[in-house]
């Protein structure tokens, strides 16, 4: 995944022709186009590959299941072109080893922490011990929700190197130059961006306020 913008787009859109149309109109503003189930369900599996001819494909699928269930989702979600699968670590290390052994050459990033209120309940009280599995079998990067800001500086400090990607910019309140300035090396935008009336002006925009903050 190229490191320009620091945008993904976090498209949850649900109709096919939307979503590529919006896909199209910013693949070279975004490093990358993060799907998530609506659309696959909307649409099929196919959605990957389609997307995948624009874009590096982050599939947010949050796998958290038993270590052959976890390898193979991963295994048809990179054979099908995505660049990344999201994972939780909940599941416990065994299930987060196989998926980043499944990934071959695509990225895996787990969940430490989420960007909902209710991701204060559960998932933050272990967000520690998760981010150091994270690091501890071998994962690309973790997810830290740029509604929380503070909590990026935090999991940086657990991580390391690992790569940082924040979602919760926009519509859950978050703004995008707070994350990267706190460590984040990536902000993920959905509504923002596919829902505006020019998804370009306004993925632009928020590449404006990112590289003002670098």
């Amino acid at each position: 995944m190229r490191k320009d913008s620091r945008l993904i787009l976090a498209l949850d859109e649900t109709r096919e022709d939307r979503a590529i149309a919006v896909a199209e109109e910013v693949s070279d503003l975004v490093d990358a186009v993060k799907i998530n189930w609506p659309l696959i369900l909307a649409t099929s599996p196919a959605i990957i590959s389609t997307l995948s001819t624009m874009s590096d494909v982050i599939c947010d699928f949050k796998v958290a299941d038993i270590p052959n269930t976890n390898r193979l989702i991963v295994e048809q979600a990179v054979g099908r072109g995505a660049s990344g699968v999201v994972v939780h670590g909940f599941a416990g290390s065994d299930s987060l080893r196989t998926a980043v052994e499944a990934s071959g050459k695509a990225d895996v990033f787990v969940v430490v922490e989420m960007s909902h209120p209710g991701g204060m309940e559960f998932i933050q009280p272990a967000a520690e011990r998760i981010a150091r599995m994270a690091v501890e079998c071998d994962a690309a990067g973790v997810i830290a929700p740029a509604t929380r800001p503070d909590r990026i500086r935090e999991i940086r400090k657990m991580v390391g190197d690992l790569l940082v990607l924040a979602p919760g910019v926009g519509a859950q309140g978050g703004n995008a130059s707070d994350p990267i300035s706190m460590g984040a090396d990536y902000v993920i935008v959905g509504r923002a961006i596919y829902r505006a009336d020019s998804p370009r002006r306004a993925a632009e925009t928020l590449v404006e306020e990112i590289r003002g903050n670098l």
